[in-house]
């Protein structure tokens, strides 16, 4: 008997060595994972992208560059004033771009009489940080941002309104959790939780079965890092919502899913009468950053692509700084940027009637 019990006690010791040992391991294999996936994203190389610059707005829109304070971090701002302007939009970003990344949709704004406020998030572009840290860092960013708008008394007058993509799309809806004046919210192709998106993300790289057991260790790393900011969820936020919001979605998303971590699938749960939804099925140009764009843009981007390909075999799939460089000079950037107009009047339209 005594045998027994000494057996017992070495097999539950054995099993809390081993879940300590495994739970260790989870947590450090966690955080090397979670902080290679959301590391700094640089500014390309000039003259290596077809993306646009802030610079090319220059001469046609005033631009005041700006800084402010995101936890330790100074964030790169991009303030654009236009005369009588009926109100201010704030733009947030996507995951590895930066503002310049959303030129296209700024001018396009500015064009229509808004000002516009833009900045680089934390880790990103012009802005200071050894990485973006993590998704709920878009809300801290953005919470930053709008205590920056409001500190200004030149600004503070102006209805504010939200523009957010992916990244920043789950971070203009779960601001409204905040105590923000905000006039209107578009959301496009958001997630509505961190957890949710990473977790999708997560089954992606490492299949359902191994996720399962990394997501507690994932929950428990984004608690420590951002508190109760982790937890939050965009469907709360918009069902007590004061203000309308846009929530835009392809349906053929493969980034954040339509059917799965995006806004758009829990529109049933959401019965805010301000909240409106738009799911996007016109074939190629349904997906996560394809709704944006002309079809002629798609096709010409299409076409470039295939030629840069084609380039980078000649040189073993690595193509030099100087031959890209070279290629990239020759590209009309403008219609590498063109805008799917139809969705922008609607977005237009729809900021127009939160005034």
């Amino acid at each position: 008997m005594r045998k027994k019990k000494k057996l017992v006690k070495i097999a539950l010791f054995t099993v809390l060595a081993l879940t300590i040992i495994f739970a260790a391991l989870s947590m450090a294999g966690m955080k090397l994972v979670h902080d290679e996936q959301f590391g700094r994203f640089e500014r390309p190389e000039p003259g290596t992208t077809a993306e646009l610059h802030h610079l090319d707005l220059a001469g046609s829109y005033p631009l005041e560059l700006v800084s402010f304070y995101s936890r330790q971090n100074r964030l790169q701002g991009y303030l654009y004033r236009t005369q009588n302007s009926p109100g201010l939009i704030v733009v947030a970003h996507g995951l590895g771009g930066g503002a310049d990344s959303y030129i296209p949709h700024i001018r396009y704004f500015l064009d229509q009489g808004w000002s516009v406020f833009a900045y680089d998030a934390t880790g990103s572009y012009d802005s200071e940080g050894k990485g973006v840290g993590g998704f709920p860092q878009a809300l801290v960013d953005l919470d930053a941002a709008l205590n920056y708008v409001e500190s200004r008394s030149d600004l503070a007058q102006l209805p504010i309104l939200l523009f957010g993509h992916s990244w920043g799309g789950y971070a203009v809806a779960n601001i409204l959790h905040f105590d923000h004046a905000v006039s209107g919210v578009v959301s496009i192709a958001g997630p509505s939780s961190a957890m949710e998106i990473m977790v999708e993300q997560g089954v992606q790289m490492m299949g359902a079965a191994v996720m399962a057991t990394q997501r507690p260790f994932l929950w428990l790393y984004q608690w420590l890092v951002y508190g109760k900011t982790a937890a939050l969820n965009a469907v709360p936020a918009l069902q007590q919502a004061q203000v309308p919001v846009l929530i835009i979605h392809g349906t053929g998303d493969n980034v954040v899913s339509f059917s799965g971590s995006g806004i758009i699938s829990k529109r049933a749960k959401i019965t805010n009468p301000l909240v409106q939804f738009l799911a996007l099925d016109e074939e190629g140009r349904n997906g996560h950053n394809n709704i944006f764009w002309s079809h002629e843009c798609i096709a010409y981007v299409s076409g470039l692509n295939r030629e840069l390909r084609a380039l980078a075999e000649q040189y073993g799939g690595e193509l030099p700084i100087e031959v890209k460089r070279q290629f990239f000079s020759q590209v009309d950037r403008e219609r590498a940027n063109e805008l799917n107009m139809e969705l922008m009047e609607r977005i237009n339209s729809f900021f127009l009637s939160c005034l």
